[in-house]
């Protein structure tokens, strides 16, 4: 099975690639999707809520997602060790349930699997992958794509700060997908499905 890891900016479009290569027989691992489920863990909610209190939940005792990007991501050492905290109790969970499913999808003989995750490199995927894919797109495009988010471009820069920065991991990338143009991300992809999926 070919691991393949997605990268790039916020509003990039990592999702919609991702999508285009589970067409054509991927199996998708979607990071967010898992981190979503551990921050809804009772134990998780507990550490979060005993370090910032309860304004972080709302009426239904779900966690107020914007609450805590509030506290996540801004400049300065407050900001940053807020993260870190959140980092270090989210993604070890992450990872777990991101291994597991690896494994499932290489028991069922996937032919490749994506690793869809904001943080590939930071959290070390990277080297565990087969290729890694940049996805580009402009950054106005990406505000424009940020703001029908509700994101203001400060929102879009205090995020990207808290990663590492864009053209590094357009570097550390093999191959680049332009996320701006649907019929030529699609060739890309064709031609690294032939090249990945089918060994040509």
């Amino acid at each position: 099975m070919t691991v393949l890891g997605l990268t790039g900016g916020i509003a990039s479009g990592k999702s919609y690639v991702a999508a285009l290569l589970a067409e054509r027989g991927a199996v998708v691992l979607d990071a967010d999707r898992h981190a979503h489920g551990v921050l809804a863990e009772p134990a998780v909610l507990a550490a979060l809520t005993e370090r910032w209190g309860v304004e972080i939940l709302d009426e239904n005792g779900a966690l107020r997602r914007s609450a805590v990007a509030r506290r996540v991501f801004g400049e300065g050492p407050a900001a940053t060790a807020e993260r870190r905290f959140l980092e270090g109790l989210v993604h070890p969970r992450v990872r777990e349930r991101l291994r597991a499913e690896l494994e499932l999808a290489a028991a069922a003989w996937a032919p490749v699997a994506v690793l869809d995750i904001p943080l590939l490199i930071e959290a070390g995927w990277a080297g565990e992958c087969d290729a890694v894919l940049f996805v580009e797109t402009p950054l106005e495009e990406r505000r424009r794509r940020a703001a029908a988010r509700g994101w203001s471009a400060d929102e879009l820069a205090r995020r990207e700060a808290a990663q590492i920065p864009v053209e590094t991991k357009r570097e550390r990338a093999d191959f680049v997908v332009p996320g701006d143009d649907p019929a030529a991300a699609g060739r890309v992809i064709d031609s690294l499905w032939q090249r990945w999926a089918e060994g040509h």
